[in-house]
């Protein structure tokens, strides 16, 4: 029989129609609980494992991921947010978990079979019919980066170590935890802040700063994943007593950090001076002084790698903030990468 044209015309109308009239009846099984034929199984990692790939491609040069500064953050990150399906050292996956079609992996055992860039690509984009959703902030890659950094180490990470990175609130021993495990002093506790830490100290800060950065994030105007899903767990009520209590604290007195005087006294220029051929003013004229507007965040003290990343991103247009966050992103337009490392010196020993 020879197959014409015609054939394969009716076949092209056949063939969507019979699709159809089997989802129609109700034939087609979408339970759980039978789970997936090995053959469906296999074709749809493939699938995923062949696309995670192919654009992993396009994400570029790998950062250095060997920066502990990285990881307190993103642990807190994950046992927020992704411990409760994949589980952690300190904790296993739950039973329910383990019903999902199909069950989120252990991390442990699959995060050796990805590369960097994979990796990346599957925590900023998430997987399509797996629960696995993607990052909630698209424009902070350096968050992702973070993220990718600490799964790189987690399948090393016991359960006293992670308690430690994550801040979880143990009971006395690993295993044993609080309701409510994750909370600011998680990241932000003076205790486990030093020069290179990503996370801010908030001791001390203005109450109107630290009201209208909780806001910021709440309302997406300040970009953060991170952020964002933890200030999501609170009230609105209760941001204000928030900002209140950390302003009463007295920043803990610490090490200063050890910076290049020469970086330092070029970091002194700007702050004092700023580059008038640049536009760039100087960072007094606004922080730190005596009347400063309560608005604007206090630099003195604050963590060397905290200013840079964020000085980075009011560079590149995308720190956002309170109606004041412009100001910052004209002024840092012009930095260069050794002025944000100098600034952020000189801030941090001052």
């Amino acid at each position: 029989m020879t197959i014409r044209w015609k054939h394969l015309i009716v076949l092209a109308i056949i063939a969507p129609l019979l699709g159809l009239a089997v989802g129609w009846s109700g034939l087609m099984s979408v339970r759980a609980s039978t789970g997936h034929w090995a053959v469906t199984d296999w074709f749809l990692h493939w699938v995923m494992r062949n696309s995670v790939s192919a654009r992993a491609v396009a994400v570029g040069d790998v950062p250095p991921l060997d920066d502990p500064g990285l990881i307190p953050g993103a642990a807190g990150h994950f046992e927020t947010g992704c411990a409760v399906c994949h589980g952690s050292p300190a904790q296993p996956r739950p039973d329910s978990v383990l019903a999902m079609l199909p069950p989120p992996p252990n991390l442990k055992v699959v995060v050796p079979e990805w590369t960097d860039a994979e990796l990346f690509e599957i925590v900023k984009h998430g997987v399509r019919f797996t629960g696995m959703p993607a990052w909630p902030v698209q424009s902070r890659d350096d968050e992702v980066w973070s993220m990718v950094a600490f799964l790189r180490k987690l399948p090393d990470i016991d359960a006293e170590a992670y308690l430690q990175a994550s801040g979880l609130h143990g009971l006395g021993h690993a295993g044993e935890v609080s309701p409510l495990p994750i909370t600011c002093e998680s990241c932000h506790a003076e205790s486990k802040l030093n020069d290179g830490s990503f996370v801010p100290r908030l001791a001390g800060q203005s109450e109107a700063y630290l009201l209208n950065a909780l806001k910021a994030y709440a309302g997406k105007t300040r970009p953060s994943g991170i952020m964002q899903v933890a200030v999501g767990t609170l009230s609105v009520e209760s941001l204000p007593e928030l900002a209140a209590y950390y302003t009463k604290q007295t920043p803990a007195a610490r090490a200063g950090a050890v910076h290049d005087p020469i970086l330092i006294e070029k970091g002194r220029i700007l702050a004092e001076q700023g580059r008038y051929a640049d536009k760039i003013p100087a960072c007094l004229s606004c922080h730190d002084k005596a009347d400063a507007n309560p608005a604007y965040p206090k630099l003195s003290g604050q963590n060397s790698a905290y200013l840079q990343n964020q000085l980075a991103l009011f560079r590149s247009g995308g720190r956002g903030g309170s109606q004041y966050h412009h100001l910052m992103t004209g002024a840092a337009k012009e930095l260069t990468a050794d002025d944000i490392s100098a600034v952020a010196a000189y801030f941090s020993a001052r």
